[in-house]
């Protein structure tokens, strides 16, 4: 059987797709599984051990310099030719909506059985994509428990990180904690000043070591903006910290130094799905959105949101105790 998931949204709607398609490589151990996912997500389950082979989709707005929008077609003329030479059995879309370009996708590579998803009551995204789950016939009849969301890392990107890490602070035994300061909402952001002041104070109470974890670029660069200006101002505040710079320009990166970390604070967004697929425990700040639907699945974890949804309003003193609590073991959410 020959089976495709088609998912080509964000990054965190990607990562918590990864149950379903564990669940699906557990009941179809001998299938041919696949992913279709756009090339900015795709990464993210680069080497995925439930997954044969991630095809990717390249959205105009994701060229790269010196790429075409022709050539861009061409690669998705190509993957239509491949899939239909493989002759797909089912076609499964976990998203919500897109049912008119879900049906033509199918039609263009001939799948057999195509099943959509459907709206439904449950609260969190996971749940929401494990519903199609009822539908398809070789997990209908098992009922599976939701596993863990799930990613891996490359080895060779993990051993860069951890020989920069014993060159800035030698190797000893300490605490990491991952500090990731990047957020598109600006509801999501927490104050450079609040993260030098919770390093401070927890490497005043801990052995510790941190790594500084965002997204290079220009703040005001529109089509990739970035926080190089916020990291650096924290690094010079930081001064006398073991905290080491780890600006990370590809997912690859981003996914190796993240599974180096002991726990992590930061905000909603892709990378804190990243981080929980990591089995990481997360402090997660979380603004103007939906936390019952988004927030970490599967691992310990602390949701941080104040009345005002807005996250630069969360004290220091909170991060704190929420970081200690889980430390501590923790585990259950607020």
């Amino acid at each position: 059987m020959n089976i495709l998931f088609v998912r080509t949204d964000n990054i965190g709607d990607l990562v918590c797709t990864t149950p379903l398609i564990e669940a699906t490589r557990a009941a179809c151990p001998e299938a041919w599984i696949g992913l279709l996912a756009n090339a900015y997500s795709a990464p993210a389950v680069a080497g995925h051990p439930a997954l044969d082979e991630v095809l990717v989709y390249r959205k105009a707005k994701h060229l790269e310099p010196g790429e075409s929008r022709w050539g861009a077609y061409w690669a998705r003329l190509r993957t239509i030719v491949a899939l239909r030479r493989r002759g797909i059995d089912w076609l499964l879309v976990p998203s919500v909506g897109g049912q008119a370009s879900a049906r033509r996708f199918a039609g263009w590579i001939g799948a057999r059985q195509v099943l959509i998803n459907e709206e439904c009551d449950a609260a969190h995204e996971v749940e929401k994509v494990f519903a199609l789950a009822r539908r398809f016939p070789p997990l209908a009849s098992l009922q599976p428990t939701i596993p863990p969301c799930r990613i891996v890392a490359e080895p060779s990107l993990q051993a860069l990180w951890q020989q920069r890490l014993v060159a800035a602070f030698g190797s000893g035994k300490r605490l990491r904690i991952g500090l990731h300061i990047s957020a598109r909402k600006p509801s999501q952001r927490w104050p450079a000043g609040a993260f030098v002041e919770f390093a401070r104070r927890l490497a005043a109470q801990r052995e510790v070591e941190f790594m500084l974890f965002w997204s290079p670029g220009d703040e005001h660069d529109p089509c990739h903006p970035g926080d190089d200006r916020k990291a650096a101002e924290i690094v010079a505040a930081a001064a006398g910290l073991r905290l080491l710079p780890a600006p990370t320009a590809e997912l690859p990166e981003l996914i190796a130094g993240l599974s180096l970390c002991d726990l992590m604070l930061q905000s909603d967004g892709g990378a804190m799905h990243l981080a929980a697929a990591l089995g990481k425990p997360i402090v997660c700040f979380f603004g103007q959105s939906d936390a019952a639907r988004w927030q970490p699945w599967g691992v310990p974890h602390l949701v941080l949101q104040p009345a005002s949804r807005e996250v630069a309003e969360v004290s220091v003193e909170a991060a704190l105790e929420a970081c200690e609590q889980l430390l501590a073991g923790h585990t259950r959410g607020r």
